[in-house]
């Protein structure tokens, strides 16, 4: 009876770390990126006895100081792609941040790949997926492995229309239940690399976010029959379990892990079982990068570094940030300026603008691009929304409910924003009203002070707000923002936008407009409390 062992290996949300570094300083050596990632899987397909099948699942081009000097300067991400050749990658999926600039800058890349792009459930004009193959085949040692490839449908609510237009977005859960049935009588395996997370605890089945279809590996797991692996990303989350019997992964982020699923087989009466499975993350701790892919990239990493190196202007007082979470209670300079950008560049009198992640450091006194980069990660443009007072306090709400008093009333970030994924970005500060902020109200009800030049804002009153293109288009659950309701936009990205304000202004004043406020009514001393002044509707 014949028995072997297959291998498969994952990668996902490398977002362009291929260097052993953050881009904050030159010559980092921190546990993460792809060429330390090559070392593991170099290893483990050394040590394995059987099979390999390498796959990326997707978010690989768009994310780091690199990808951005890619965007900028080259036009192009297609040459990162030689990364992936060079480690003999056997597929890969697109992720949500392969659109990011566009269907042709996407394609580029794809194009670029010596493997099989695999995009099920993304449909072009014709019907067919958008990256030309829903699943490949691969026969190696006699079994024959199907690997179907699925990205979060959720793409059209985060990106610019222009983006995804001429593009059918599938639940990944019904595209998995016409494809997988079929690969199940022409494959010995059946291999599912989805762009996506899990929207359920694993052991209880309790939603661990709103069901939005953002993420369906739970659905995937419990609903679609016949998958004998599934590998999962797009939540930065570190998994490695079983679940009635399939083995899920899902190895973090930047590289930091390599996911690994073995699958133990036999031959019987002409075809292969599965008799055995185990999930398992490889870190990429302790490891060295690998010196040829290193060697091969090195004059690329010469480019990104002096171009992040660049002088681009000054700060006059204070706008580096030590605590990110005293910033979005109090307020910070970095973020009034971000606000003041957005307001230069669009003629809006209101900008919302959020701290992207703990990790945000702000500006030093001298500024360079490499400064601006590294706080301003996403290639956002700018679009102006025209909405109501209602409108507006309901955004306001919503980014409201990022906090959270514990029982001693300190003041916390819901879990929710934390849990299954950081999502800090989904809290927003605003410029150019004056706004309070009660936490001892419940979520939903918390804002009870709304001002806008002098006067308390009226629910139908209408107003213009410039945001980034992933805010203004609903991203991160603000529904009362949209593409109906886009007037203009400022087609260039913010970290341009910010060095052409610095070539406007070299020498930049920190100030802190200090036009809202958090507070704890009924903690404390009875200065903390407010009256309530609500919209008008609410007299």
């Amino acid at each position: 009876m014949d028995k072997l062992t297959l291998t498969i290996l994952e990668t996902s949300d490398v977002h362009g770390y291929l260097f052993p570094g953050d881009g904050r300083e030159r010559d980092q050596n921190m546990e993460l990126g792809l060429f330390k990632a090559a070392t593991v899987i170099r290893e483990e397909k050394r040590k394995a006895d059987g099979p390999v099948l390498v796959i990326d699942n997707g978010d690989f081009i768009q994310g780091s100081p690199l990808t951005s000097y890619m965007k900028r300067e080259r036009g192009t991400a297609a040459p990162i792609m030689d990364a992936l050749n060079m480690m003999e990658f056997d597929a890969g999926v697109p992720g949500n941040h392969e659109f990011n600039h566009g269907l042709f800058y996407m394609m580029e890349s794809v194009r670029a790949a010596k493997f099989p792009v695999l995009a099920a459930n993304i449909l072009d004009e014709t019907g067919e997926p958008v990256t030309g193959k829903a699943y490949e085949i691969f026969e190696k040692d006699g079994v024959r492995i199907a690997v179907l490839g699925l990205v979060t449908c959720y793409i059209p609510h985060w990106e610019h229309p222009d983006h995804c237009a001429g593009l059918t977005f599938r639940s990944a859960v019904a595209s998995a239940k016409e494809y997988v049935p079929m690969l199940r009588e022409i494959a010995d395996v059946v291999v599912v690399s989805y762009h996506g997370g899990l929207e359920c605890d694993l052991e209880t089945g309790e939603p661990t976010e709103m069901l939005t279809g953002e993420n369906e590996g739970y659905a995937l797991l419990t609903e679609v029959q016949g998958i004998d692996a599934l590998l999962t990303g797009h939540q930065h989350k570190r998994i490695a379990t079983v679940k009635n019997g399939i083995p899920v992964i899902q190895p973090g982020y930047r590289g930091e892990a390599v996911g690994k699923v073995t699958l133990e087989l036999e031959k019987q009466e002409g075809s292969w079982r599965i008799t055995g499975c185990n999930a398992r993350l490889e870190e990429v701790k302790g490891k060295e990068a690998d010196l040829v892919l290193a060697e091969q990239f090195s004059g690329l990493k010469g480019e990104m570094e002096a171009w992040l190196d660049t002088p681009i202007g000054g700060i006059v007082g204070e706008m580096s940030i030590t605590d990110a979470l005293d910033a979005r209670i109090s307020g910070h300079a970095y973020v009034d300026f971000i606000n003041r950008v957005q307001m230069h560049h669009s003629g809006c009198a209101i900008s919302a603008t959020s701290l992207f992640s703990r990790e945000a450091t702000g500006f030093p006194p001298s500024v360079t691009l490499r400064d601006i980069v590294i706080n301003y990660l996403y290639p956002n443009t700018l679009a102006v929304c025209r909405v109501t007072g209602s409108d507006l306090k309901e955004a306001l709400e919503l980014s409201a409910a990022y906090f959270e008093l514990d029982p001693a009333g300190e003041i916390g970030i819901n879990p929710a924003y934390i849990q299954p994924k950081a999502q800090h970005y989904n809290y927003d500060m605003y410029a150019g009203i004056e706004y309070t902020i009660d936490l001892t109200r419940p979520p939903g009800d918390r804002i009870t002070v709304l001002i806008h030049d002098g006067h308390l804002i009226k629910p139908d009153e209408t107003l213009e707000i410039v945001l980034n293109q992933y805010r203004a288009v609903g991203g991160g659950g603000y529904h009362m923002f949209g593409p109906s309701k886009i007037t203009r936009e400022v087609r260039v990205p913010m970290t341009e936008l910010i060095a052409g304000y610095f070539k406007e202004h070299p020498v930049v004043m920190a100030t802190q407009n200090r036009n809202f406020e958090v507070i704890r009514s009924g903690f404390g001393s009875e200065e903390d409390e407010v009256p309530d002044l609500q919209l008008e509707s609410r007299a």
